[in-house]
């Protein structure tokens, strides 16, 4: 198989990265970058034609996209340590915290990005800044959701560290490279985003 990766800041590679590094796993990598539009070349759009990073292809030549598609996959081929939850209601648990991350913070951070960051006002044309700075607001809102959540916990969705706080840490430090760090007074979700950082997988 290969791994079609990209360096940071992108945060959805990173995911499987950190997700690759907590199971100890290391899989074949081919790096594209972002910046030179290696994702949109015909060699890459012939892998995932979306045009989007991450992608893993497979030894029969099938192509598995979309970042928590991908560590589903590995993780049903490498159970242990468990990283979606464990019984019904763990799995539940980690499905809706992931799901959070993705629509709560994720959505209204991308629109900040695409709409409203110098880095992509040459491919989001036209950008729509008054959208994009409106949606700053929806952020800090949702970066509040889980400040609050993990008052009583020491990761997302309870004691375990699961693909919940992969996500969510991927998407905080995207914030942060884009002018939107956790603000001061979210004490919880700035000694949870310690706790993840200290990890050796938030390196990979």
């Amino acid at each position: 198989m290969l791994f079609f990766d990209a360096a940071n800041p992108a945060p959805n590679p990173r995911r499987v990265r950190i997700f690759l590094a907590e199971k100890g796993l290391k899989v074949p990598t081919e790096l594209l970058s972002i910046m030179a539009g290696d994702h949109k070349k015909p060699e890459f759009l012939a892998v995932n034609p979306l045009g989007q990073i991450p992608a893993l292809k497979l030894d029969d030549g099938e192509v598995i996209t979309e970042s928590i598609a991908i560590c589903r996959f590995f993780e049903a081929l490498n159970p242990d340590p468990p990283m979606f939850g464990k019984g019904p209601k763990g799995v539940a648990e980690v499905d809706m915290w992931t799901r959070r991350v993705e629509l709560r913070l994720g959505t209204p951070l991308s629109m900040v990005w695409q709409h409203s960051h110098p880095f992509t006002a040459r491919v989001v044309v036209p950008q729509y800044k008054d959208f994009g700075e409106s949606n700053r607001p929806k952020v800090n809102d949702a970066l509040r959701v889980f400040d609050s959540a993990l008052g009583d916990r020491p990761w997302l969705a309870g004691k375990d560290y699961s693909i919940a706080d992969i996500a969510l840490l991927c998407t905080v430090d995207f914030a942060t490279f884009i002018g939107m760090p956790v603000p001061d007074d979210m004490p919880n979700l700035t000694a949870w985003h310690a706790r993840a950082s200290a990890r050796p997988s938030a390196a990979a």
